[in-house]
């Protein structure tokens, strides 16, 4: 078993923590890439503290660091990206969980998956998002009650046909 090997390093105001990834070597996490799920994610309910990483700029993918098991990270999108006309309705509880009010910032991502050597295949869960209070940084793996979405979604060609369309 891996261990997380981190320390916070302080500095004016900011605490930053240092973590060694299986994914992305060391890395400085600061205060606003922090994320607590307090129910943890379905399927990793111990995992509570996970840290919201961006590998290079314009790039539309983001990863779901945890804090607390290097090996474990999810690629995560911004799922308007790629189904702009998507409406989740997500359960009043859900908001209430992470203390969401009506005037936070928020963020909706979703999870990624990437079958191995078929980057073409790869799917969105749409059904199960995150929902980000970005006010006091707590989230949650939610279930939307769209009987349209699925856990699934192909989005390799929506994001292909989006990136042709910025570039011309």
């Amino acid at each position: 078993m891996t261990t997380t090997k981190s320390k916070v390093k302080k500095s004016s105001a900011i605490q930053t923590i240092s973590m060694a990834t299986t994914r992305f070597g060391v890395i400085e996490i600061t205060p606003e890439q922090t994320l607590t799920f307090n129910a943890g994610l379905i399927g990793f309910e111990s995992q509570k503290r996970f840290a919201l990483i961006k590998t290079e700029p314009g790039n539309p993918f983001q990863w779901l660091q945890s804090l607390d098991m290097p090996w474990l990270a999810f690629p995560t999108i911004d799922p308007w990206l790629f189904q702009p006309d998507y409406s989740p309705t997500i359960p009043d509880s859900d908001g209430w969980e992470i203390d969401l009010q009506p005037t936070d910032p928020r963020a909706v991502l979703a999870i990624v998956t990437v079958p191995r050597d078929r980057p073409q295949q790869m799917t969105a869960n749409l059904l199960g998002p995150l929902l980000i209070n970005l006010r006091n940084r707590l989230a949650r793996q939610v279930i939307v009650e769209n009987e349209e979405y699925e856990t699934q979604h192909p989005i390799y060609d929506s994001l292909v046909a989006r990136c042709a369309q910025e570039a011309a």
